[in-house]
C-alpha cells in the first residue's frame, strides 16, 4: 500500500517548470523536487494548498492511493 505523488504529471499538463512552481508556491526548489520524485514521507497541508492553488487542481490530482 502506498500513496503515489503525481505532481510531475500535473506540472506537465500545466506546462510549468519546477523553478516556476517553486517561486509561485514559496517552497525551495529542492523540497518541491523531493515531492515531485516521491522522496518525501510527509507534506504539509499548507504546501499542498499552495501547490493546488498555483496549479489550479485538487489534492486528488496530485495524490493517489495504491494497494500495490
Amino acid at each position: 500500500m502506498a500513496i503515489i505523488l503525481k505532481l510531475d504529471e500535473v506540472m506537465l499538463k500545466r506546462k510549468m517548470s519546477l523553478k516556476e512552481l517553486s517561486e509561485q508556491v514559496g517552497v525551495a526548489n529542492v523540497n518541491l523536487s523531493k515531492i515531485k520524485t516521491g522522496k518525501v514521507s510527509a507534506i504539509r497541508f499548507s504546501t499542498l494548498n499552495e501547490i493546488c492553488r498555483v496549479l489550479e487542481c485538487q489534492p486528488g490530482d496530485i495524490l493517489e492511493y495504491s494497494d500495490e
